[in-house]
C-alpha cells in the first residue's frame, strides 16, 4: 500500500513539475520601451564625386524617449512617454510628455503597427519651448526568442506647435529604433 501511495505521490510531482516547467507567451501586463529616433535631411552642400569629407544624408534632429504602457492583448497596447528631443538646425529643445497608443494590424511571428499619440511639450526653462503635439506612426515589431523583449523599427511623423500663442510649428518625419522589456 505504501508503494502504491508513493507511486501515486511521485506521479503527481513529476507532472506539476513537468507541467510548470512549459512558458505561456506573455500577452498582456506591464512593458518599458526606449526609443532612439532622428530626423534626416539632405546636404545641399553636398557634391558628387569630390573628396571633401561632406555626407549626402545629415540628422538634423535627435530623440530619445522612455515608454512605460500597458498591453491589453496581443494587438492593442497604450503607453505614457517622457522625452527629449533636440531639433539642431533650429537650435530648438522640446521634452514632450504625451499618452500613446499602438495597435497591431497584422499579428505575427513579427507584428506590423501603426501607433499615435497627443500630448505637451513641458517649458520647465527658457531654454524649452512650451506647447503641444502629435505623432503618427508605422512600423514593424521583431521579437527576440522567449517572445519577452522586442526591437521596433519604423517611421514617426510628428507636428509640434509651440511659441507665444502656439503659432510656431514643426514638422519632421523620423526613423526610429526602440527596444522593448516586457
Amino acid at each position: 500500500m505504501k508503494q502504491t501511495q508513493l507511486l501515486i505521490l511521485f506521479v503527481f510531482l513529476s507532472s506539476n513539475l513537468i507541467s510548470s516547467q512549459i512558458e505561456d507567451v506573455k500577452i498582456n501586463g506591464l512593458f518599458y520601451r526606449v526609443s532612439l529616433a532622428t530626423t534626416l535631411t539632405i546636404n545641399e552642400e553636398y557634391q558628387a564625386f569630390d573628396d571633401c569629407d561632406e555626407t549626402l544624408i545629415n540628422p538634423s534632429a535627435l530623440y530619445v524617449n522612455n515608454t512605460l504602457g500597458y498591453q491589453f492583448d496581443k494587438r492593442t497596447s497604450i503607453g505614457f512617454n517622457l522625452g527629449y528631443n533636440w531639433h539642431s538646425q533650429q537650435g530648438l529643445h522640446f521634452i514632450p510628455t504625451y499618452l500613446s497608443l499602438q495597435h497591431n494590424f497584422i499579428v505575427d511571428d513579427d507584428n506590423i503597427f501603426v501607433r499615435g499619440g497627443y500630448g505637451k511639450l513641458l517649458g520647465i526653462s527658457k531654454d524649452f519651448e512650451n506647447g503641444n503635439m502629435y505623432t503618427l506612426g508605422l512600423g514593424v515589431q521583431i521579437y527576440g526568442d522567449n517572445y519577452d523583449n522586442s526591437v521596433l523599427l519604423g517611421i514617426d511623423f510628428t507636428r509640434k506647435r509651440f511659441g507665444y500663442r502656439t503659432l510656431e510649428s514643426l514638422s519632421s518625419i523620423s526613423i526610429f529604433l526602440e527596444f522593448m522589456l516586457f
